[in-house]
Order: structure tokens, then C-alpha cells, then sequence
């Protein structure tokens, strides 16, 4: 985990200074916010699993047993070992066949919206979706593991992890919480978008739909340009070929829809894609987007503004803006709209009743600022 330097440097700003917006804003250090989200991590695995405590704290991110005896003792004024004879026996989800979490949320959810959107953009071996389940593969420190997620309840999902390790699962759920934007702030968006004469209504008819986020950045742009004036249908049969060719088989993961791991940066940057129905101009750009990926020359972990992302990612040979925006939408920046997409135009002109050009979708956008992507996933929403 990153220290409180690395982090002030990120955002270009002194150590000092971000202690004190973290004391001014929040009441606490970043390193003390970081210790007690570990420790209040540590006791839902305490709670809800039967992992060692030992294996809890390295679950949570803590670099020794000493430390994490030790933060706990603070926070909850008990040791771990004691929490854990106070679980709530008769609530508890048990390890069995793969480690099952809680991962709440507050707010509605509209989790067959979000499960439709991810089923028909799936990169088949590597996503799968059945059963009310998202099932896919992921890489821990370069091994495989894999994750089902379902709907638990009215306040939390239910993942179950099949993991080759569990250190750093903290940062595994904060994944499934990005992926599913299980922290966007919908009344917010709700007071900009609800009386809105043209999406108003769709607002409340699904309150609950969430843009839908990305597991990997790689992953989701390489599926982005491959979209590029193409069906969704057609999109997700060639990225699934291009993973059967490059990525890494999974052995045992069949039951769960599963074979492979997507192929790396570096791997796709030097890769032959040729025969896998790839346009000349699409192959290019998957290999300079890769390229620029695996350099570190993409800064995709929200440190900077839409703009500087959306300009970046312009930069990169063979990306245009519909590319670039949508890819930011699925990295969570609320604000993205691809204005181009054709998905988009359809449904306003659907709702208005009058024809539309991708510079009037824009200008119309323009009043659902800084919500517009939470628009555009109502607009989609329309189409299913």
C-alpha cells in the first residue's frame, strides 16, 4: 500500500499538506483512514469466515500479525482473537467452496440492469454470466483466481472469492465495489438528473442503475477499441477470440464458465493479431494502447481530471473521443458521455420524437453536468 509521501506526490501535493486537508476534512491522518478501513475490513472477515486470524491479517493488508494485533487492540479495545469468539454465529456466511464476503452498499440497486449490461459485453472465457451471477477471472500478484458476485440481499452482494492467496483481498473488493459503483452517490445525481424533462422519467423508473465500472483498465479499453463501429454482439466474439489465442489458460475453472486470464500489456503490445477479424487500424491501435499501458504513460487511477484523462488517452494512436469518454465512464468518472454513440442518439431521439446529430446530443448533455454518465446508462438502458 502506498505511503502518505507516494500518495501526496501522486496528486502533487507535500506529505504535510495532504495530512492536514485528511485532519480538516475528515478529522483524521491519511495513514490513520487507511489503518482503521484495514482493521474495520479485518473484522467483517472475522465475523464472516472461518480464515485464520493470521490469515485475516494479511487478507486486510497489514505487513505483520504484530501490526494487526496491535491496530485492532486500538480501534475495537479488543484482540482479534476475541472478535472472533463474539461472531454472530447464526449470521455468519461460511467458507465453502470458495471464500464467501459480504460487500454492502447503501441505496438502491438495479442489479439485473447492471448484470444485462455486463452479459452482453462479456469477453467470453474470461466473464461469464448465468443464474443472476458475474463470474470472472482475475490475476493476484500473476496467478489466477477467479470471482462469483450475486445479488445477497437489499443492502449487500455476496462475493465469493477462489483465490490462489489472500493478501491484499482488501483491494480485491475495492475492485467489486469500483466495478459496480456500489459507492456512487445517487441522490446526487438524482437531484441533477431527476427533473429533467427528457430522462426525468427514466430516473424514476430505475432509480437504482449505477454506471457500470471496469475490472481492469487493459481489459476494458482493448474491448473499447475493439467496439469501434462494431455490434456489442460482434465486439465480444472477437475479443474472445483474441484471448482463446493470447491469454493464459485456467485449468478447473470450466464449471463456472471460465478458461482464461486476459493476456497482459506487454504481451498484447507485441502480439500477432492478425486472423482474428481485426481490422489493420484496430490492431495497431490495440498494440499502441498496450504499448502505452504497459509503459505507465496512462494514469487511469483517478489522480487526474476527466480531461487530462480523456486528452491522454486521445494522444494514443488510433483512440478518438467516443473511445477515449466511454472508456473514462467505465474507469467511474461520472462525468464522461461519449456523445458520438450511435446507442445514445437512438434514445434521445426515441424520448424527444425528433432526429438528432452527435453535436446536438452534446449541447443537450451539457444540462445533466457533472452526471452525464449516470444519463447515458439510462439512455443505454432504454435500448435493452
Amino acid at each position: 500500500m502506498a505511503s502518505e509521501a507516494a500518495v501526496a506526490a501522486r496528486l502533487g501535493l507535500s506529505a504535510r499538506h495532504l495530512r492536514r486537508l485528511f485532519q480538516d476534512q475528515v478529522g483524521v491522518t491519511p495513514a490513520q483512514l487507511a489503518r482503521s478501513s484495514r482493521a474495520h475490513f479485518a473484522r467483517r472477515l472475522l465475523d464472516d469466515t472461518d480464515l485464520s486470524v493470521t490469515d485475516v491479517a494479511f487478507a486486510s493488508g497489514f505487513g505483520s500479525l504484530r501490526q494487526f494485533n496491535r491496530t485492532v487492540q486500538q480501534i475495537f479495545r479488543a484482540a482479534p482473537t476475541e472478535l472472533r469468539a463474539r461472531r454472530r454465529v447464526a449470521d455468519r456466511l461460511v467458507a465453502d467452496g470458495g471464500l464467501p464476503l459480504r460487500v454492502g452498499f447503501a441505496g438502491a440497486l438495479a442489479w439485473e440492469a447492471a448484470l444485462g449490461f455486463l452479459a452482453a459485453r462479456a469477453i467470453r472465457g474470461v466473464e461469464h454470466v448465468d443464474g443472476g451471477v458475474y463470474r470472472r477471472t482475475i490475476v493476484i500478484d500473476g496467478d489466477p483466481g477467479a470471482l462469483e458476485i450475486r445479488r445477497g440481499g437489499h443492502d449487500h452482494l455476496v462475493l465469493t472469492a477462489h483465490l490462489p492467496h489472500w493478501n491484499g483481498l482488501i483491494h480485491v473488493v475495492e475492485q467489486v465495489r469500483r466495478l459496480f459503483n456500489l459507492d456512487a452517490d445517487l441522490a446526487s445525481a438524482a437531484g441533477t438528473l431527476g427533473g429533467d424533462p427528457l430522462i426525468g422519467l427514466r430516473l424514476a423508473a430505475l432509480p437504482g442503475l449505477r454506471p457500470v465500472g471496469a475490472w481492469d483498465p487493459l481489459e476494458v479499453g482493448v474491448r473499447a477499441v475493439i467496439g469501434q463501429q462494431v455490434s456489442v454482439a460482434g465486439a465480444s466474439t472477437l475479443a474472445g477470440r483474441l484471448v482463446e489465442r493470447l491469454g493464459t489458460r485456467v485449468p478447473g475453472l470450466g464449471q463456472l464458465g471460465l478458461t482464461h486470464m486476459f493476456p497482459s500489456a506487454g504481451t498484447l503490445a507485441e502480439a500477432d493479431l492478425g486472423g482474428i477479424g481485426l481490422t489493420g487500424a484496430r490492431v495497431d491501435t490495440i498494440r499502441n494502447f498496450s504499448a502505452a499501458v504497459a509503459a505507465g504513460s496512462l494514469r487511469f487511477d483517478r489522480s487526474v481530471p476527466l480531461d487530462d484523462l480523456v486528452a491522454s488517452l486521445v494522444a494514443v494512436p488510433g483512440i478518438g473521443p467516443w473511445t477515449a469518454q466511454y472508456i473514462a465512464l467505465r474507469l467511474g468518472e461520472a462525468d464522461a458521455f461519449p456523445s458520438s454513440d450511435l446507442g445514445l442518439r437512438r434514445s434521445i431521439e426515441c424520448l424527444s420524437g425528433s432526429r438528432v446529430d452527435g453535436r446536438e446530443v452534446a449541447e443537450l448533455a451539457e444540462r445533466w453536468r457533472p452526471w452525464r454518465a449516470h444519463a447515458a446508462f439510462h439512455l443505454w438502458n432504454l435500448n435493452r
